[in-house]
């Protein structure tokens, strides 16, 4: 006979029920609430092993965060109060509307319940999205025990793995979130109220549209139109090369000035009549050995989505909610994690053998277990929370969607290439001393693919063999002469290479940048363009007149003063995100975080009204004179 009452909560339905079935064995009783079609609570017994033995359990979800912080109502109208007075005006945290009913089934089933599990996310959302769920359990038991289960993906053995390794709740990570959550809200709502109302008057395009400020927000803007105005600005300028070709063996070998070029006609052809009054050219090095190209590191958040939306022709977003159905799905481990290093106690051979039996790699993973495997290279990151992104099961073609099949083979392909040997190769390297001038040609032979075969996203090929340089030697090159062209401009960003500057510079989380890059589509900051046709088609990002505005306009606001307090800067934000890690080390407290933060944003804001002229002169240039011109 079970003992004791549990309550267990998840993060989502899918993962309630996943779970709920592996620990009942697949024998559970289903009940709906009321109010809501998709959380259900499902009845089961399990054995949670000491202290707790066989339980009675109740396992049912929230469907992602209970509550929103928001203004008292007499500070939530566009007109109730100055826009600086959001720093200050009071807040408080309420259950949103439509999720009330989960929350009074939380209350409900606690109150018959010795403790809470919660089986939320391991993050520092999901552990925000526990702390939720435990005020509604306590409000419904004061006296209800609190404990965690810790897990990353829904395969059974790792499922009853957490319900008998519980763990405690993280407070620090909670408060980590509830500190950026009241930022964002005072921050983002004075910036844009006071955008909203000073500038909705100088354009009709402005006169209904809410001009959103969000502090990851405009510095990811700030890259898209910093790069824009490069290439706008870009000169191009005419240089100058040497060229020298030598035929041996009927193969016609270029040989590549180490200088590359130069910017000043009469020395390239001054350094050219050297070449031809030495005659000769002497081989100065002839190196051959072996070389490599490694294989990828386990996969991180970012690189699936840098990675996916280089090569999968789909934006982060995208790929992160598909990413998401695949691990609700119990297909794939979580798919937020900074981690490129597989703990040790993973049983690595077990999941290759998962993947046996698909059409297109099961023979590549078959060749793993007969020999093949290595152990993967290990990265430098660590968030000691989640592995890096695995296959966890091995998923049949025609039960997914396109977009599940196009980032799950990506995941499957990118672990069995972690699994694998390096690809290796020849590489020779010729070097030559001509008059003055050093010269070199380069030769490689790709001897074995390795992990190549699988990962089809790297591409590495032999070049033309070249012919053999004995050391020492001379010879009278078959042409030498002088090439002119024009440096050209950098091209537009691409989604993933904003991707790579917003992680290199601290903009959102693994877990956030995706949502910040469609907010800023969404605001019609931004738009997505494509250069070339078909298949070589990159989506490059251009930003609109008014993305270009505002970015101006506050860069000539703070103009004078220091970057780091530039809002279409990196600095503030990678400043906040530091204090985040701060309090989830422990060494500040969430209040003052917020102070601290506050403090330094309203020193940007007073400075922007006082300069307010500036930005609306920024938008008059690009939306009425670009307009009217």
């Amino acid at each position: 006979m079970p003992g004791s009452r549990i309550l267990c909560v998840a993060e989502k339905p899918a993962i309630a029920k996943a779970v709920a079935q592996h620990l009942s064995g697949g024998s559970f009783q289903t009940i709906s609430i009321r109010g809501n079609k998709y959380v259900k609570n499902y009845l089961f017994d399990f054995n949670f092993g000491d202290p707790w033995g066989i339980c009675a359990v109740t396992m049912t979800s929230v469907l992602g965060h209970l509550t929103s912080l928001d203004f008292e109502s007499q500070y939530r109208s566009w007109l109730s109060c100055p826009p600086g007075a959001l720093f200050e005006a009071p807040v408080h945290i309420s259950v949103d509307k439509d999720k009330t009913t989960i929350a009074k089934n939380i209350r409900e089933q606690a109150r018959g319940c010795k403790a809470l599990f919660i089986w939320t996310d391991c993050d520092r959302e999901g552990e925000h999205i526990g702390a939720e769920v435990r005020t509604q359990a306590k409000a419904g038991n004061p006296g209800i025990i609190i404990k965690r289960a810790k897990f990353s993906n829904t395969e059974k053995a790792h499922v009853l793995r957490a319900a008998r390794g519980l763990i405690e709740l993280d407070d620090l990570q909670a408060n980590a979130v509830a500190a950026r959550i009241e930022l964002d809200l005072r921050i983002g709502a004075a910036f844009t109220r006071l955008q909203t109302l000073q500038l909705k008057h100088l354009s009709e395009e402005l006169t209904e549209k809410i001009i959103s400020y969000g502090s990851c927000q405009f510095p990811t803007l700030g890259f898209v139109v910093d790069r824009y105005l490069r290439v706008k600005k870009f000169k191009p300028e005419n240089f100058w090369a040497i060229k020298v070709m030598h035929l041996r063996d009927e193969i016609k070998v270029d040989f590549l000035w180490k200088r590359v070029h130069l910017f000043d006609r009469a020395a390239v052809v001054v350094m050219l009549e050297r070449c031809l009054l030495a005659k000769k050219a002497k081989v100065i090095k002839v190196n051959q050995k072996p070389t490599s190209k490694w294989r990828p590191l386990p996969l991180t958040t970012v690189d699936l989505q840098m990675m996916g939306s280089r090569y999968l022709r789909m934006d982060s977003q995208t790929i992160m909610k598909v990413a998401e159905q695949l691990y609700t799905k119990g297909f794939i481990s979580y798919p937020r994690t900074e981690t490129d290093q597989f703990d040790k106690g993973i049983d690595l051979k077990k999941l290759v053998e998962k993947q046996v039996p698909d059409q297109n790699w099961g023979h590549y993973a078959q060749d793993l277990l007969g020999g093949g495997f290595r152990t993967p290279r290990s990265g430098r990151h660590n968030d000691q929370a989640h592995p890096p992104i695995h296959p966890v099961c091995w998923v049949s073609p025609n039960t997914i969607s396109a977009d599940e099949k196009k980032v799950y083979e990506f995941v499957v392909r990118r672990f069995l290439a972690c699994c694998s040997e390096d690809a290796k190769g020849q590489s020779t390297e010729i070097e030559i001393l001509y008059g003055d001038e050093v010269f070199h040609a380069k030769g490689l032979i790709v001897l074995e693919r390795n992990y190549l075969d699988v990962y089809v996203y790297d591409k590495w090929v032999s070049s033309q063999q070249l012919p053999t340089f004995e050391m020492g030697e001379t010879f009278e090159p078959t042409e030498a002469k002088v090439v002119d062209g024009k440096t050209s401009p950098p091209n537009y960003l691409t989604e993933p290479e904003l991707i790579g500057l917003m992680d290199a510079n601290g903009i959102g989380t693994d877990a956030t940048m995706a949502e910040h890059i469609a907010k800023i589509k969404d605001r019609e900051y931004v738009a997505v363009h494509s250069r070339g046709s078909g298949r070589n088609s990159v989506k490059e990002l251009i930003p609109t007149r008014l993305g270009i505005a505002l970015v101006e306009g506050y860069d000539n606001v703070v103009a004078g003063l220091s970057d780091s307090i530039s809002l279409s800067k990196p600095f503030l934000r990678k400043e906040m995100e530091n204090h985040m890690r701060q309090i989830c080390a422990g060494s500040k407290t969430r209040q003052q975080v917020v102070e601290e933060s506050l403090d330094k944003y309203r020193e940007v804001f007073i400075h922007t009204q006082r300069r307010i002229n500036i930005l609306k002169d920024a938008c008059r240039k690009y939306l009425v004179e670009h307009a009217t011109s």
